[in-house]
């Protein structure tokens, strides 16, 4: 049994994380077992510790970057050596360790123009942003858009997308994220 470190949450201290020793998973059949480069903290993590639902292995993390280190052998998208990026809220979380199990369906290979932990921001809150600029706003080139609330990750991406799509934007925050928008 190998180890690695992990942040978990501690179940004797209720909305407490601790910095601990735990055992490194395996990828199963149909998982990739990824090196842990940057993860970050998103809107799931948050809610669901405050709401105490606690992923089984007890580690959180949804949104995680890093390298392949080995395949399942029934993995046929990715490759060890492979960069990578992933949303594992579906599938047990588990981004705050070394390393992180998990289905090939919840990983996308890293673009090589984003630093390993810009990658690690994208996964809930770019899909997110998408979705709603895409999906329900039906975006096009030369639309009017406004971003409410572009101070946090989904307005910031948001903000990203619409400009990608042609549009012209239009962003507003609270006076305290003025700059980070």
């Amino acid at each position: 049994m190998e180890n690695m470190k992990a942040v978990i949450y501690n179940k004797k201290a209720p909305g407490k994380l601790e910095f601990t020793s735990v055992e490194k998973p395996v990828a199963g059949d149909n998982e990739l077992l990824v090196k842990v480069v940057a993860s970050s903290v998103n809107a799931a993590d948050y809610r669901s510790m405050q709401l105490g639902i606690i992923p089984k292995n007890r580690i959180f993390g949804a949104d995680v970057s890093g390298r392949v280190e080995t395949v399942g052998k029934n993995v046929t998208q990715f490759k060890p050596g492979d960069k990578v990026l992933g949303d594992l809220a579906d599938c047990g979380f588990g981004g705050f360790a070394e390393y992180v199990a998990a289905p090939q369906k919840a990983w996308a290979l890293k673009p090589d123009c984003l630093s390993f932990e810009d990658a690690a921001a994208l996964p809930l809150a770019g899909v997110t942003a998408l979705q709603a600029l895409r999906n329900k706003g039906k975006i096009s080139q030369g639309q009017k858009v406004l971003v409410a609330g572009s101070g946090g990750g989904v307005g910031t991406m948001a903000i990203q997308l619409a400009r990608h799509f042609g549009a012209e934007v239009t962003a507003v925050c609270s006076t305290k994220n003025v700059e980070q928008s």
